[in-house]
């Protein structure tokens, strides 16, 4: 592994969070009755939209990632090639072409005042742990990791329950083909301020939450493969209902988590569309839903 490709780890895990998949009850939703649209898609099962009127000399197009995936699954498809072959930058989330900050990634995944995984779990929870760990195999053990913050240790364990030898994300993906298309990438956020969002919920309800991921990992891997499944059928609306129905322990978070860094990105995101034609490149689960970035952008 190279220590860009490490680096670049570091950050989907950082990112992964929002988006995690949980187990989800079925729920019906009606058709949303919305204004005519901004945002113009020719099917509503799609990942790709296009951005225009209101005053923009050229379109601008939005696009769904999974930050996990696949390496299969981790395909671009011919109209976003065209997509990005015509915009002048990307963005995404975080700019994942900076080597100096996934190089700072590292100290904003410890949490703060030296406090460690340990601290805020009993004896037996951390020997669960420990004993999922040692089971898992996984490639980073629970030692080399326990000052990370728990949601982070949540992103890894996830990642690593995906079904596949290779992993990447449509982000990796997307940044390939913008490299051989000399286009520059940016970021919506750094990295500084994710890593802050998890500073703002509490550690003890972190390591609340990954134990129970721990103790319920069959069940988060079939939460996962219906997410990637839904992914693969661009089915957004079935995606905003698994994203709002995660754990109810969570839903007192997901305004920091989802909601108010969709607000934030819909107010830098015309500015920008102005200097020309713009890829912006997110988690697919911030587009739907009424505090969607779709729809905050119709608005």
């Amino acid at each position: 592994m190279t220590l860009k490709k490490f680096f670049l780890g570091i950050l989907t895990v950082m990112m992964l969070i929002p988006g995690q998949s949980q187990p989800a009850k079925k729920k019906t939703t009606k058709p949303s009755t919305q204004p005519k649209p901004v945002l113009k898609t020719k099917k509503l099962n799609t990942l790709l939209w296009e951005i225009s009127g209101n005053g923009l000399n050229q379109p601008s197009y939005l696009f769904g990632t999974m930050h996990v995936l696949c390496a299969e699954d981790a395909v671009l498809s011919s109209p976003l090639k065209s997509v990005i072959k015509k915009c002048i930058k990307v963005y995404f989330e975080i700019d994942m072409d900076d080597m100096t900050e996934m190089m700072g990634a590292m100290k904003y995944m410890r949490m703060n005042d030296g406090i460690k995984i340990s601290d805020l779990l009993t004896l037996e929870e951390y020997a669960r742990l420990e004993a999922y760990f040692k089971k898992s195999k996984s490639p980073l053990p629970l030692g080399m990791i326990n000052r990370f913050k728990p949601f982070l240790i949540s992103g890894l364990i996830s990642e690593q329950s995906m079904n596949c030898k290779q992993k990447d994300g449509m982000e990796q993906s997307i940044m390939k083909e913008a490299s051989l298309q000399d286009k520059r990438i940016f970021g919506l956020e750094t990295v500084q301020y994710q890593a802050g969002l998890f500073d703002s919920i509490p550690y003890k309800d972190q390591a609340k939450e990954l134990m129970k991921y721990v103790d319920s990992i069959d069940i988060y891997k079939k939460a996962t493969v219906e997410m990637v499944d839904v992914y693969r059928k661009q089915d957004l609306e079935r995606m905003d209902s698994l994203v709002r129905k995660s754990d109810p322990g969570m839903e007192a978070y997901m305004d920091l988590l989802l909601y108010n860094r969709n607000r934030r990105w819909v107010r830098q995101i015309p500015t920008a569309m102005r200097e020309g034609t713009l890829l912006i490149a997110v988690g697919a689960g911030h587009l739907p839903g009424e505090q969607g970035v779709i729809n905050l952008l119709r608005k």
